[in-house]
């Protein structure tokens, strides 16, 4: 019951304009995503990265890739939150972005920036895995 009022709510902001709801913390999103038997998309950013503003502006806010993310426990982490970045494997850059199970276990990273098409592709995959594994 929980789940379809939270996926109504989400599918109605998407209807009103809506963004991707970026959970506060890692170790919270963590913890709804096992509540939710949900799949995690971790963004590791920079404040000053210029690539990772792109990605948010270009790619991020886009309605499709909204939409296509609706089922996924988003949350940022800043690469300089030690606490976080302990929590996740080793990154070579950023932005970095983990598809994860909520045990921690990945399913997909990339690195850098993405367009809409190309993350959307990727989006699809990270999809096909996740179907594969259950």
């Amino acid at each position: 019951m929980i789940r379809s009022i939270l996926l109504f709510l989400t599918l109605f902001g998407l209807l009103l304009g809506g963004d991707i709801v970026w959970q506060k913390d890692l170790k919270s999103a963590f913890s709804l995503a096992q509540e939710q038997h949900r799949t995690l998309m971790v963004m590791v950013e920079g404040e000053h990265c210029r690539w990772c503003k792109k990605m948010h502006a270009r790619t991020l806010n886009d309605e499709k890739i909204i939409e296509a993310l609706t089922p996924y426990v988003c949350v940022r982490v800043d690469e300089n939150d030690q606490k976080a970045m302990d929590m996740l494997p080793w990154i070579e850059g950023i932005p970095t972005i983990f598809f994860m199970y909520p045990d921690r276990k990945i399913i997909e990273t990339v690195t850098g920036y993405y367009n809409r098409e190309d993350f959307l592709s990727f989006i699809r995959d990270v999809k096909q895995k996740t179907w594969q594994h259950k």
